[in-house]
């Protein structure tokens, strides 16, 4: 395949997907890093991470938190996350992203109030306050609603798949794990006023590059601000894992994670997009190749170290994270002590 017969519909999308020639694959990243640059400018946005708990009410198929699964529980105290956000403030990171697993318990919920209010008083110098993204996954609408007035105003909340089918296969089969449910939380969120960004899992057992083309054509209708997809990587203990489904190398599924993000570049010109941890998982260049791929947007993980560990998602054991520095130190240019609100978002107003 030629890039130059790449087209942005399904068929176009789908094909590019499916093609494994390396030529094309370095033409098409190389192609939406252009883009990038051109649209968004070269900069790149930091987000410190903080993963404030890993407990977790819902019992995804693939995920190394979920309910049932035997692992060591945490949860940040406010005096940790503030000073954690304090330190991010002090690198001039900008922003900060509160991850956790989901809950819906009114003391968490009015933690996670609190947490924001004392967060946007925080003193940045000559900065703006910390930016704030929440991904705490499903919530009741007046929970957005409140949490946007204490000072958030980005949510991250994966789609996962926008095939239902796929999605009912990697999630039990109960209300509270419905694909209508977590449709309706991203429309909440877009209706509250939330730069409201979603993702998908790429690679996942029986997924089809349509399955794929599609995700991107989903992110496009729903008009995502900013998106944060990344390569299915396994946890060992989880069901999905256990099934012994069948899912593509680890080289694939790296290659099909940098090709998402210049795809969807190609095809969202002006949106955040982010070069996800779990590419660095695959390969330790793998931030780095993201950002060279037309990602404009990377989250350090700041969480106190001897947390970090337990917050298991999936296999983190060859996780080799490259520092800001190191990215500086090889020529990308770093937007410190910016919000770097999308500007899809921005002009859409």
């Amino acid at each position: 395949m030629n890039l130059s017969e790449l087209t942005l519909d399904r068929e176009g999308l789908t094909a590019a997907i499916a093609c494994e020639d390396a030529a094309f694959e370095a033409a098409l990243r190389e192609k939406a890093y252009q883009v990038k640059v051109a649209t968004v400018g070269p900069e790149v946005y930091l987000r410190g991470l903080i993963e404030i708990s890993n407990r977790c009410v819902k019992n995804c198929l693939y995920c190394g938190i979920r309910r049932d699964i035997r692992c060591q529980r945490y949860e940040l105290s406010e005096e940790e996350v503030l000073t954690t956000a304090q330190m991010a403030a002090e690198r001039h990171f900008g922003s900060v992203v509160i991850q956790g697993g989901e809950r819906t318990d009114a003391a968490f919920i009015r933690k996670i109030t609190r947490l924001l209010k004392a967060i946007k008083s925080i003193d940045t110098g000559a900065d703006p306050p910390l930016g704030i993204t929440l991904s705490l996954g499903e919530q009741p609408r007046e929970v957005y609603e409140e949490w946007f007035d204490a000072g958030a105003h980005r949510y991250l909340l994966r789609i996962e798949s926008s095939n239902p089918d796929l999605f009912r296969r990697i999630h039990p089969s109960d209300p509270m794990h419905a694909y209508d449910r977590r449709l309706q939380a991203l429309y909440d969120l877009k209706a509250v006023g939330y730069q409201a960004g979603t993702g998908a899992m790429i690679g996942l057992p029986s997924q089809t590059a349509e399955d794929m083309a599609d995700d991107l054509l989903f992110y496009k209708e729903f008009d995502a601000p900013m998106v944060g997809m990344g390569p299915y990587n396994p946890h060992p203990e989880t069901p999905l894992t256990l099934s012994g489904a069948h899912y593509p190398s680890v080289q694939r599924r790296f290659s099909l994670g940098l090709k998402m993000i210049a795809l969807l570049r190609l095809l969202m010109p002006d949106i955040n997009i982010a070069a996800a941890t779990a590419l660095e998982i695959l390969d330790p260049r793998g931030r780095e190749m993201g950002l060279l791929s037309g990602a404009n947007v990377i989250m350090p993980n700041i969480t106190p170290r001897e947390q970090m560990v337990k917050y298991n998602l999936y296999d983190r054991k060859t996780l080799n994270a490259s520092d800001v520095q190191d990215l500086i130190n090889k020529g990308i240019s770093i937007g410190f002590g910016r919000w770097g609100d999308s500007k899809h978002f921005v002009s859409g107003i």
